[in-house]
C-alpha cells in the first residue's frame, strides 16, 4: 500500500479498536477467517505501529487476519472498500515486491463491474440487527456467511469420569498401586472429575408460519453442530419429528441444508409440537441438556397436550429456552395458544429474528 494516511484515521486514533473491529467483521462477512483471536493479534501489532500510516495498517492486518492464500484477494478488496475505496497499489518490503489489484475476481460483495462495493462497520452493524425476514437475497447471503463463521461456545458440566490432578480428592487406587510398586507411600495421588460440553437439544419449527426464518435458524443449528458435534442434537418439527443432526454435520453449510431439505418431509405444513415433544420424550431423554425450541407458537394441536409435554421437558432439562422471532419487537405479547401453554415452563423466552439475536443465544448457551 502507499504511505498516505487512511482516510479519517488520523482524526480518530482514540477509536482504533472500534474501527479495526468493524473491519474484521467486514472481512468475516466476505469469508476471511478474521476471528476474534486474529483481531486481538492485529490490535497488539498496531500498538507498535503508526496507525495513521495506511501501509503499516495494511500489512499488519494482512499478516494477522488472513489464514490462507484464498483470503488475500478478499482482504485487498475489503481493505480498499472499507478505508475509502482506494485500490491496493504496489507494496514493497525488504524481501519482496507484491502487487495486488482489486476487481480481479467476482465476489458476492462486489459490484457488477468487479469493483468492491463499499462495506462499512455501520452498515454491517445495522445488518446484524435487521429482521432476516425483511432482508434482500444479497443481505441474507451476507448474514448466512457470518452465521457460518459463528464460533459457539458451550457451557460445561461435570462428568462421571476422573482425571489426575495436583489437588482434590485422594485417588486411593493410584496411591496404593504406587506404594506396592515402590515399597512405600512416596506420594499421595489426587483426582478430580472431568468436564464435558453440556448437551443442546434444538427443535426447529419448519411450518409455514416459520418459513421466513427456517433457513437462517437451520444455518445457526449448523454452526452449533459444527462447534460441538457430539453435544448437539437437532430436530425439525412441524407435523412430524425428524432428526437432522447427521445432515447438519457436513462441513459446508449449503450442502448440509440441501441434505436437510431432502430429509425433512413436512416443510411449510402445520405445527403439532405437543405430539412431537411427546414422541421425543418417549424415545429419548433431555436429562441435563439445554432444550431450545425455535418456534412462533402457532400450535395446531391441543395446547393442553403441549403444556403437559413442556412440563415433562422442563423436569428433565437443565434449562428450557424458547426462541420466538416475534419476540424481537417491543409490542410482542405471547398470546397464541402454544405460547400460553408453554410459557409457565420456560426458563427464558428470547428473540430469534436477527443475526444479533442468534449471537446472543449462542452466548446464553456458552454460559448457561
Amino acid at each position: 500500500m502507499n504511505d498516505t494516511p487512511i482516510n479519517g484515521t488520523a482524526d480518530a486514533v482514540g477509536d482504533v479498536a472500534a474501527t479495526m473491529t468493524g473491519f474484521a467483521r467486514t472481512l468475516r462477512a466476505a469469508g476471511v477467517a478474521a476471528d476474534h483471536e486474529r483481531t486481538r493479534n492485529l490490535m497488539q501489532a498496531l500498538d507498535h505501529l503508526d496507525v495513521t500510516d495506511s501501509g503499516e495498517v495494511y500489512w499488519a492486518g494482512r499478516f494477522t487476519l488472513c489464514a490462507t492464500p484464498d483470503d488475500l484477494p478478499r482482504y485487498d478488496r475489503c481493505f480498499a472498500a472499507y478505508f475509502g475505496g482506494q485500490k491496493a497499489a504496489v507494496a514493497r518490503t525488504s524481501t519482496t515486491s507484491v502487487t495486488r489489484h482489486l476487481a480481479a475476481q467476482g465476489d458476492g460483495a462486489d459490484g457488477d463491474d468487479g469493483s468492491a462495493a463499499p462495506a462499512t462497520a455501520s452498515r454491517t452493524e445495522v445488518l446484524r440487527h435487521r429482521d432476516v425476514a425483511r432482508l434482500t437475497d444479497a443481505e441474507r447471503a451476507e448474514v448466512h456467511r457470518m452465521l457460518a463463521m459463528l464460533k459457539s461456545g458451550r457451557a460445561r458440566r461435570r462428568s462421571r469420569r476422573f482425571e489426575s490432578a495436583h489437588r482434590g480428592a485422594l485417588d486411593q487406587r493410584r496411591t496404593i498401586r504406587d506404594a506396592l510398586r515402590k515399597g512405600e507411600v512416596a506420594r499421595l495421588r489426587h483426582r478430580r472429575h472431568t468436564t464435558r460440553p453440556r448437551m443442546v437439544v434444538l427443535f426447529v419449527d419448519v411450518s409455514g408460519s416459520m418459513a421466513p426464518y427456517a433457513e437462517t435458524l437451520l444455518r445457526f443449528a449448523h454452526a452449533l453442530v459444527r462447534s460441538e458435534p457430539r453435544a448437539t442434537r437437532v430436530y425439525s418439527v412441524g407435523t412430524r419429528l425428524t432428526s437432522i443432526t447427521a445432515e447438519l454435520r457436513h462441513r459446508d453449510p449449503g450442502t448440509a441444508l440441501n441434505e436437510v431439505s431432502r430429509a425433512v418431509p413436512d416443510w411449510s405444513g402445520g405445527t403439532r409440537l405437543g405430539e412431537e415433544l411427546r414422541e421425543y420424550l418417549a424415545r429419548y431423554s433431555a436429562r441435563g441438556a439445554m432444550a431450545v425450541i425455535a418456534s412462533d407458537g402457532w400450535e395446531r394441536g391441543d395446547p393442553e397436550l403441549l403444556g403437559t409435554q413442556m412440563a415433562r421437558l422442563s423436569r428433565q432439562a437443565h434449562r428450557v429456552i424458547w426462541v420466538n422471532p416475534h419476540k424481537g419487537y417491543e409490542d410482542y405479547q405471547p398470546l397464541t395458544g402454544g405460547m400460553r401453554a408453554a410459557l409457565p415452563y420456560l426458563d427464558e423466552l428470547v428473540a430469534g429474528h436477527s443475526l444479533a439475536a442468534y449471537e446472543q443465544l449462542s452466548e446464553r448457551l456458552a454460559h448457561a
